[in-house]
């Protein structure tokens, strides 16, 4: 720390010493300007890097710099770790660029733009689905004579082996500089494109998709002409924006490899176990006491009635005893910052609520697994049902626990029931006044619970309200009819409108309706049991917001695509497992845990992580450090450096959503290959 560095090249100059631009060593090691005044040092003309950090943002390769003016302008100002090509001087007035932006050198790094780009345009039928509505061939036909476009055809199927082989040969054979396919969706097939033009010696970064399926075809099936025309102009758009479309090279990021599992329960246990058992650290967090989660409220599983308790010892023995899983029960996630492959989490002890714990532990960590599970809605919600005030109606993991202690009994009284109602969708599909989703488990679980009363006590009668049985799952149709038909349990398809008591040894009286036969139906029962809607935890909602994890409507967690990305949340590094992403039985929260452990050792066996280059970046002559860009990110990838007063944007959390882009009043932010003159550029097409 005694040590004095130069400042600008300088050795006269001490590290005490004032300069408008001064080389600061950072602590890792590479120089970077500071100070309002930065017009000394060299500067892109193009991409605007200043040259100090050793590589180009717009290609994030190393870069040596190309000189334009006096030999005698570098030598007091370039650092010794500088590389420059040795270059005649070139005229006045040149403008400055690194390699990477200059004209010369290889063919992908080339500047696009205006009328030197040659871009070919390859349409697809994609069978019917697109050439029964688009007039494909006349799409192809109008593209040849618009501006820039060096090549335009079309093919049955693009994304075929031939389709892709007709591409390569394109790019090499007419030297092109872009691709613009007209197919599907970019979600379902721009990987594969990108990949064939890399192939091809094309950067994959110069490759667009025009989604004329989806977005013109399908719509439009029944005005073919409007389809057509629109799916011109959208190709048109697609052509200007691959005119400016820069080469880009993904980012290469670190890893740390040890995971976070937030949640105890069967998810979060099978979760933990799987990435262990790969030989990768893992700490585990669940706010009880004790882990299990909610299957160690339950008494038997349905469908084979296999104990419940039994198979989830094993599972947190196993946890507890594995090397590699370090477990805290008791606490929570209290801090939490940082990117995919480097999160850094905080754990506290009861949340951190008690003065007399000790400092939160902080660990690294590279991936996060969500299985916070769910709750039950509250009975107190349904004052017509007797939530909360009569004591002989209670809720299913109530019941649950007297199946698993055999002691099926009213808490009233202690007498055993001779009659239970079970109401299903209580709290749930209801928009207006409760829940509007579906809690899914509960038709499985009450025909269960029915079967069980019914071998328990031969003599009983069991009756279900119930709106829809939806009984999705391989058998599942098959147990519900053996509780009717087999059983003799009578299920009653219509609503609960309330619950009332009964004079006479503490029973209740159930109003309800019959829709099959269109009567109004009362039933006496001793004991009511309600399928109350599962809920989000009560600390998800906390979590997600620490976590910038998106919710739906419900509260539960939302994943990142519902078909194609069911697992992973939008903010990447961070899976959803279990019920913290929607109710769900043991079977599928199982599914999806093992699914969000493969995501997790999927990205822990890849040496580095590659990042998309697609990022915001910010021109740092321009910014003022007015910070409106800070909290518009809706996954926190800005801020203001300390001490430089200047925005910077952290590249593995940025998502290219550009609302720092629209925010920033000095136009000092764009994002990588969709800048502004991209997006009016693709406007200007569309209109003309």
């Amino acid at each position: 720390m005694g040590e004095e560095r130069s400042w600008c090249g300088d050795p006269t100059r001490s590290a005490g010493s004032r300069s408008r631009s001064p080389l600061i060593w950072s602590w890792w090691r590479r120089p970077f300007c500071h100070g309002p005044r930065r017009a000394a040092w060299p500067r892109c003309s193009r991409c605007r890097w200043m040259g100090l950090a050793g590589c180009c943002p717009t290609t994030r390769t190393s870069a040596r710099w190309r000189q334009s003016g006096p030999a005698s302008f570098w030598p007091a100002l370039a650092p010794a770790q500088w590389t420059f090509q040795k270059q005649s001087p070139t005229p006045a007035g040149q403008r400055l660029r690194c390699s990477n932006c200059s004209p010369v050198g290889a063919k992908k790094m080339r500047r696009r733009g205006n009328n030197v780009a040659r871009i070919g345009v390859f349409v697809c039928h994609c069978g019917l689905n697109i050439a029964s509505t688009v007039d494909v061939e006349r799409v192809a036909e109008a593209l040849r004579n618009y501006p820039g476009v060096a090549l335009a055809t079309d093919y049955k199927y693009m994304c075929s082996d031939p389709g892709q082989g007709l591409i390569q040969e394109a790019i090499q054979e007419h030297d092109l500089d872009g691709v613009v396919v007209a197919a599907c969706s970019p979600a379902m097939h721009e990987a594969t494109f990108r990949k064939a033009a890399a192939a091809a010696g094309l950067n994959p970064y110069q490759v667009e998709i025009a989604n004329i399926r989806e977005q013109i075809s399908w719509p439009h099936q029944k005005e073919p002409e409007e389809a057509t025309r629109k799916a011109i102009e959208t190709v048109q758009s697609l052509v200007e924006k691959t005119r400016y479309d820069e080469p880009l090279i993904p980012l290469e990021l670190p890893i740390t490899k040890r995971a976070l599992v937030v949640g105890g329960g069967i998810a979060g246990l099978t979760a933990a176990l799987e990435i262990s058992d790969a030989g990768y650290p893992v700490v585990l967090v669940e706010q009880a006491d004790e882990l299990g989660g909610r299957m160690a409220q339950l008494s038997r599983l349905y469908l084979n009635f296999d104990d419940s308790e039994n198979l989830l010892e094993s599972r947190v023995e196993a946890v507890l005893h594995h090397p590699l899983i370090q477990v805290h029960t008791g606490a929570e996630v209290t801090d939490f910052e940082g990117y995919v492959g480097n999160f850094k989490a905080a754990v506290s002890k009861n949340g951190g609520r008690s003065a007399s714990e000790p400092s939160p532990d902080s660990y690294d960590v590279g991936a996060v697994i969500v299985a916070t599970g769910f709750d039950l809605y509250a009975q107190q919600n349904l004052p017509e049902y007797g939530g909360g005030r009569l004591p002989n109606v209670v809720d299913g993991l109530c019941f649950e626990e007297m199946l698993r202690t055999g002691q099926v009994r009213r808490p009233s009284d202690g007498r055993v029931p001779r009659e239970i109602v079970w109401v299903q969708c209580a709290g749930s599909r209801d928009p207006i006044l409760h829940c509007s989703h579906c809690s899914k488990i509960c038709c499985m679980y009450v025909a269960k619970q029915a079967i069980a009363y019914r071998r328990t006590i031969p003599e009983s009668q069991a009756y279900v309200f119930y709106i829809d049985i939806r009984s999705q799952g391989r058998g599942y149709d098959e147990f519900v009819q053996y509780a009717m038909e087999e059983l003799d349990v009578v299920y009653l398809r219509g609503k609960v409108s309330r619950i009332i008591p009964v004079e006479q040894n503490g029973r209740l009286e159930v109003w309800g309706a019959d829709t099959l036969s269109g009567q109004a139906v009362r039933v006496q029962a001793d004991l009511v049991v309600l399928a109350m809607a599962a809920v989000p935890h009560a600390g998800s909602d906390g979590l997600a917001r620490l976590m910038r994890v998106a919710t739906d409507e419900s509260g539960f967690l939302a994943e990142a695509h519902p078909k194609l990305r069911p697992v992973e949340s939008p903010t990447a590094g961070i899976y959803l497992a279990g019920a913290a992403q929607f109710p769900k039985d043991i079977p599928e929260t199982v599914a999806q845990a093992s699914g969000a452990a493969a995501k997790v050792l999927q990205l822990f066996a890849q040496r580095e992580m590659v990042a998309e280059p697609t990022v915001a970046c910010v021109d740092e002559a321009l910014c003022s450090g007015c910070g409106r860009c800070v909290p518009v990110c809706p996954y926190g990838a800005r801020e203001l450096h300390p001490w430089r007063e200047l925005s910077t944007v952290n590249a593995a959390l940025c998502q290219s959503c550009g609302a720092c882009a629209v925010a920033c009043p000095n136009k000092a932010t764009t994002v990588r290959n969709l800048t502004t003159e991209q997006v009016l550029a693709m406007v200007e097409a569309m209109l003309t």
